[in-house]
């Protein structure tokens, strides 16, 4: 099997909610999702999905993904895109960094592995390890009686794991962590992300000032070093996310205790390969992961669904529904969820087929 040519579709994820907010006044009101396809000799085409969370969260941005692609996709065709490792070694020589940007080929080739021989990706990954997977809803930043209304309502639709953003000014977070907490039952699990939105002597109050109540933290400070030294002021369980940026960091984070659970953005670490990898890792060394991205809708979800769903649940600290945020569908075949929980297809791959209604013309093409 060779790579004939590599497409992609620029789409807009509106949101039902109009606005995601999170630390240092950042939001979005649209998404911008990059939707590759991935097309073969044989007539099997792979999908992937890669949307960035902005362009002031990491390293990354929408015209970057496709920009990336652009400089990536000559040196692929021609390629066997089921030999997965010379696909990354290839992109790794051919574009140094930018790992967002080699994330959806690398998942794209993926999908065409599952399709190819007959297999959901799930079982590729390692094989099923649950059946359902449990998700979390994050709760943009506003008032802390919204937020405390907001995780009110999601209860209903079943969630039980909830990812409040934090990071903006001490009191007020304060405020936030107490009024939400105080609406959940005791067993519901409550995450306090300041999204590196803290210095360290924030942290330090916020972490001291709700020392009392069961929540965890997550990412308090912009570098590794502050967000450490938070972690040794504090007995709440603490989750670093966005220093955790790959194999290297998680080998170091694991060997100094760094965190109790961690975040695994499949894009941000490259695509499934390097996820799958990080998700070994962690597993081996007792450390439960969220598993997720940055962000984007139904191929998104699609993949996430199937990275947990090949996680053993103890380690499956929860896992994102992203495609439940937006207004439109764009595939067919993507996880919804039920009470609280999601699972990915049995269909051969990713088990989804884009809406090209939606997509509409490609904003990209190389063969």
């Amino acid at each position: 099997m060779k790579i004939t040519s590599i497409k992609a579709w620029q789409v807009d994820l509106p949101l039902k909610e109009g606005r995601y907010k999170w630390s240092n006044n950042n939001f979005v009101d649209v998404f911008d999702s990059t939707v590759v396809a991935i097309e073969t000799d044989e007539g099997l085409i792979g999908y992937a999905e890669c949307c960035p969370l902005g362009s002031a969260y990491l390293p990354s941005f929408a015209l970057g993904v496709r920009a990336g692609l652009a400089e990536l996709s000559p040196h692929l065709i021609g390629l066997d895109p089921l030999n997965i490792g010379e696909i990354n070694r290839t992109m790794d020589s051919a574009l140094k960094g930018h790992p967002y940007a080699k994330a959806p080929i690398d998942i794209a080739c993926w999908d065409l592995f599952g399709k190819a021989t007959g297999q959901p990706v799930y079982n590729l990954l390692g094989g099923a390890a649950q059946d359902d997977v449990s998700l979390y809803r994050a709760i943009s930043q506003q008032s802390p009686e919204e937020m405390a209304a907001k995780i009110s309502g999601y209860s209903s639709e079943g969630y039980t794991k909830f990812q409040l953003k934090v990071g903006g000014n001490a009191n007020d977070d304060i405020e936030r962590i107490r009024a939400t907490r105080a609406i959940l039952k005791p067993t519901d699990l409550l995450v306090a992300d300041a999204n590196t939105g803290w210095t360290k002597h924030e942290a330090s109050r916020v972490v001291s000032a709700v020392s009392d109540l069961d929540v965890y933290i997550e990412q308090p400070c912009m570098t590794y070093e502050e967000s450490i030294s938070i972690r040794k002021r504090t007995s709440l369980p603490f989750i670093l996310d966005e220093v955790i940026d790959g194999p290297d960091m998680l080998v170091r984070a694991i060997a100094e205790d760094a965190m109790d659970v961690i975040n695994l953005k499949i894009s941000k670490v490259g695509g499934l390969t390097k996820a799958k990898l990080m998700r070994d890792l962690c597993v081996a060394s007792g450390i439960p992961m969220t598993i997720e991205d940055t962000w984007g809708g139904d191929i998104t979800t699609a993949t996430i669904a199937h990275l947990a769903r090949s996680t053993p649940e103890e380690f499956c600290f929860s896992a994102t529904d992203f495609n439940s945020y937006g207004t439109i569908e764009i595939a067919s075949g993507a996880p919804k969820r039920v009470d609280g929980k999601m699972t990915a297809a049995d269909r051969p791959g990713l088990g989804i087929e884009p809406n090209f209604d939606v997509l509409g013309d490609n904003v990209l093409s190389y063969s």
